[in-house]
């Protein structure tokens, strides 16, 4: 998949979008071009839930009832146009991913070495130790962004059909939605694979820190100067809200940030917690801003199939405010904004060359994308797996990979 294969299509790289996010169009034209494909995705409903609470950052749930992963997805931006183009993409890109009709094969790595090119499996995140090359399991090919090479993947490392029973060899990889994503163009989508992997990444090492070396990451806010993420902060600030941020940044030299957002009025209340990753560090922070409402948000609406009752109970509450407490307390402001990495271009292709060229720096030799398009709908869709990066933190089988092994000084 060239450059140019990647550009094609509507937007064709350029950025024709820049309030809030870069994209190649407006968030209004994003949903009037999405809003006809909603019946053929399964996409029964959005919902402005903006008004379940009082912070007033735009946020929406768009509904899939027959989902094979989450049925309710979100989406959040500076506006409701913003909000409802994000949670429409994202609920696209599972669709996407969910029916995925791209040829696969069944096998082992041992019987099929001779004639596939496979991804250099030891460094892909793991969720168990039972993979072994004569394991038979699906796999799907996808093209390396470095060399040009087609490179097999683990099937599950692609997917988000979650019904059961799994495909063969499952319980292996990250079988995640961590690095899908969707675009106006597919060098759009790529662009923002990329950086969402980048962003797991930058949580897990921050997570796998010190508690003294986590809580001296922490942003001064006041040396924040991007208006957008101003406005973010004064409608918190208005809502009596405490807004802590720490800047999560690695060798990668990609800004990435961390947030939570506490009610003041009640502790026991929902918090948020959101991150954020983008080659302008403006937009990573607002996207970790609108993100860490769009959580809150979401626990009062309830409506997301995968929070569990148990979650609401009082001891829990009591427990998550316990540990917002302790991050607040530990939080020290020492990062000034403008010290994080920034690069503004003015198109995706000289963001994804920069970006590929930031993962090259720290030893990354390969970054696979699987496109995930489909003619019938013409949205840019594609799933990036990037060996090297660790996986989502937060996963429930989460094996910690070498990055954070050493981050957390534990050997092998």
């Amino acid at each position: 998949m060239s450059l140019d294969e990647l550009g094609s299509g509507l937007g064709r790289g350029a950025k024709g979008h820049l309030r809030g996010t870069h994209r190649g169009i407006s968030p209004a034209e994003t949903v009037a071009r999405v809003t006809p494909l909603m019946a053929q995705m399964g996409i029964t409903r959005i919902a402005n839930v903006t008004g379940l609470d009082r912070i007033g950052v735009p946020v929406v749930m768009v509904c899939r009832p027959n989902a094979r992963s989450l049925a309710v997805s979100q989406g959040k931006g500076c506006d409701l146009d913003a909000a409802t183009a994000s949670g429409l993409m994202e609920a696209a890109e599972l669709y996407h991913a969910e029916h995925i009709e791209l040829p696969l094969k069944l096998g082992s790595m041992a019987e099929l070495a001779h004639s596939h090119a496979f991804v250099d499996v030891s460094r892909l995140p793991r969720i168990s130790n039972r993979f072994h090359r004569d394991l038979v399991m699906l796999w799907v090919e996808g093209q390396d962004l470095i060399s040009g090479q087609g490179r097999w993947l683990p099937f599950e490392s692609v997917r988000t059909n979650f019904t059961l029973p799994p495909p063969p060899g499952s319980g292996c990889f990250d079988c995640s939605s961590n690095g899908l994503a969707s675009g106006n163009s597919q060098i759009e989508a790529t662009c923002h694979a990329i950086c969402e992997i980048v962003e797991r990444d930058a949580t897990s090492l921050w997570h796998a820190k010190s508690e003294q070396a986590r809580g001296e990451a922490g942003l001064d806010l006041t040396s924040i100067d991007d208006p957008a993420c101003r406005e973010v902060l004064a409608q918190l600030e208005a809502a009596d809200f405490d807004v802590h941020v720490w800047e999560t940044t690695t060798d990668a030299g990609i800004a990435c940030f961390y947030c939570l957002i506490s009610d003041r009025r009640d502790p026991m209340q929902h918090h948020g917690i959101g991150a954020g990753c983008h080659p302008t560090r403006a937009i990573a922070l607002l996207r970790a801003l609108t993100e860490a409402v769009q959580v809150r948000t979401t626990y009062i609406s309830g409506a997301r199939d995968d929070l569990m009752p148990e979650e609401y109970s009082a001891r829990e509450r009591a427990n998550k405010a316990r540990i917002a407490a302790r991050m607040r307390a530990m939080h020290r402001p020492l990062r000034r904004f403008a010290d994080a990495p920034d690069q503004a271009t003015p198109s995706f292709d000289q963001d994804l060359n920069w970006l590929l060229a930031r993962l090259q720096a720290i030893g990354i030799t390969e970054a696979i994308a699987v496109d995930l398009a489909k003619p019938a709908l013409g949205l840019g869709v594609v799933r990036v797996v990037i060996p090297g990066l660790e996986g989502p933190h937060d996963h429930p089988a989460y094996l910690p990979g070498p990055r954070a092994r050493q981050i957390a000084g534990v050997a092998g």
